[in-house]
Order: structure tokens, then sequence, then C-alpha cells
């Protein structure tokens, strides 16, 4: 079954310094946060070691859950025109960087997405996710893929057939349920799965009717876990019908999340989505 002790989204507070979500995710009653690997590099710029980012990061009672994300990793990444959005910054997160990150604080794995919209074919994104899955075993790292509607992975059956092609035991899946619901995914293909190919989950709610452009919508839209439209109950289940035991991090980006104190807008986080959990089991 899927783990009940929550991790925070780091990616929902990038203008908050990482030092500084630890006292409110502790307070919040979260047990782990996910990173980005600028997080690592830019305290590591400041002086600070790895070592010790970890080690703060363990102090306020909480587990170190991924590095999210590789954004430059496909051969098409690197010719992608500069017009695409936040074209400089996927490119800034290579494998190399977040893996070698990752590894120096002791995540135990990394995220790995297309927001480029490159449209790989699967032997060169199988290709690449070998290599790059093969480059993090070498430091005990898993890696996983997350699918996205708007990106060149657009749904879980495209990120499921890599996975597969790739054929590397530390390689899997990311599976966030705005993702899966707003790109149609089917729930049967998922329920084929086996749990141990799920390395993470990521929880959050939604309205019914989409928005026009799915990624603006997917930044500032998204809702707590019990709020929205997705039948996160059944998704809850059928996790847990494969025998997923993956971490589960609460990623929520919308405007509230800029615009109030962090410790404000995710003290109800954990208890609403403890609540949609509680409610998929006991049914």
């Amino acid at each position: 079954m899927l783990s009940t002790d929550l991790g925070l989204s780091s990616a929902s507070f990038l203008h908050v310094p990482l030092l500084d979500r630890l006292a409110p995710a502790r307070d919040a009653g979260f047990r782990g946060l996910s990173l980005t690997p600028d997080d690592i590099l830019s305290l590591e710029a400041q002086g600070i070691s790895a070592a010790d980012i970890g080690a703060r990061i363990r102090d306020h009672g909480l587990a170190i859950r991924e590095v999210d994300c590789i954004g430059c990793w496909l051969p098409s990444h690197h010719q992608a025109g500069d017009d695409r959005p936040m074209a400089a910054l996927l490119r800034s997160l290579t494998p190399e960087r977040a893996i070698e990150a990752a590894a120096r604080i002791g995540a135990p794995s990394v995220t790995v997405v297309d927001m480029m919209d490159v449209t790989p074919s699967l032997d060169e994104a199988a290709a690449a996710f070998a290599w790059l899955c093969d480059l993090a075993a070498r430091h005990g790292l898993k890696a996983h893929i997350e699918f996205m509607p708007f990106g060149g992975i657009p749904d879980l059956a495209s990120a499921w057939a890599i996975v597969q092609a790739a054929n590397r035991p530390n390689g899997g899946l990311t599976i966030d349920s705005w993702h899966f619901f707003r790109s149609g995914s089917s729930f049967d293909l998922l329920a084929t799965i086996s749990g141990d190919r799920i390395h993470c989950v990521q929880i959050n709610d939604a309205p019914a009717q989409p928005g026009a452009d799915l990624m603006a919508e997917t930044m500032s839209s998204r809702l707590v876990p019990g709020e929205g439209s997705f039948d996160l109950p059944r998704f809850i289940r059928t996790l847990d019908a494969t025998g997923c035991t993956a971490p589960v991090s609460v990623e929520i980006f919308s405007s509230e999340t800029a615009s109030k104190p962090m410790a404000e807008v995710i003290r109800h986080w954990p208890g609403a989505t403890h609540a949609v959990i509680q409610q998929a089991r006991n049914r």
C-alpha cells in the first residue's frame, strides 16, 4: 500500500529558500521533502556542503524523497529552440548535474521529465532513459519518468513503454494525479503495472473542466486533494492494488502558494490528503 508518511513537493515553493521550507513542512505534519537540483547547488555555492544540507533536513524530522527533476536528457532536447517555455532552465537540468547532486545529499531517486514537447521516438527515448538509469545506478539511485499531457511523453502508456523498452531494474515511473487525469490515462493500464515500478506518487486535485492551456493550468490552478473533481479514491485504490509502496508527495501549484505565507498555505494539506486516503481504503 502507498505510504501515509506524506512528503511535500518543494517545486511548489521555489520562491521560498530551501532551509526556510523545513520548519513549515515539519509543523504542518509532513514527513518528507522533495528537492530540486538548484536547491542543492545554490546552497553549495554559498559554502554549505550537501552533507550539512541533508543533516539540517533530517534534524527537522524530514526525509529526502527525490530530486525533481532532470529536464534535458533526450538528444532532441539539445536541438529544441529557445522559444520553448523554460528552455534555458530545462537545459541546465542535465542527468549529470541532477544525479550527482542527488547522490551528494543522499536522495534515493531522481525524476525525469520532458517539458520541451519534442515527441521522441520510442527508440530514442528508451536508449536515453537506459543510459540515464545506468548513470543513476552507479550512484545507487532510481530514476522515474513523469509523463505530462502537454509534453512529448504525454500519458501513462507512452511513459510505461519507454520504461519497459529501456529495461533497467532501477527505472520506473512517477504517477502524478493531475497528469494522470488530465492526460486521460487508463486505470486499466495502471492496474497492470507492478507496484515496484512506480517509484513516486504525487497527489493533487483539480476542477472538472480543464483549462484551455494545460501547462498554464498545471502551474497555477491545482487544488488540495478532496477539493476538486478527480476520482482520487479510485486512484489510490488502484495504486494500492498494484502493491505500490512508493512515497506520496503533495504537489500543488496555485496562485495561493505564491501569494500567502507558506506555513499558512500548507497547514491543512496533510489532513486533507489523509482524509482522501482514508476514504479510499474504507470503501
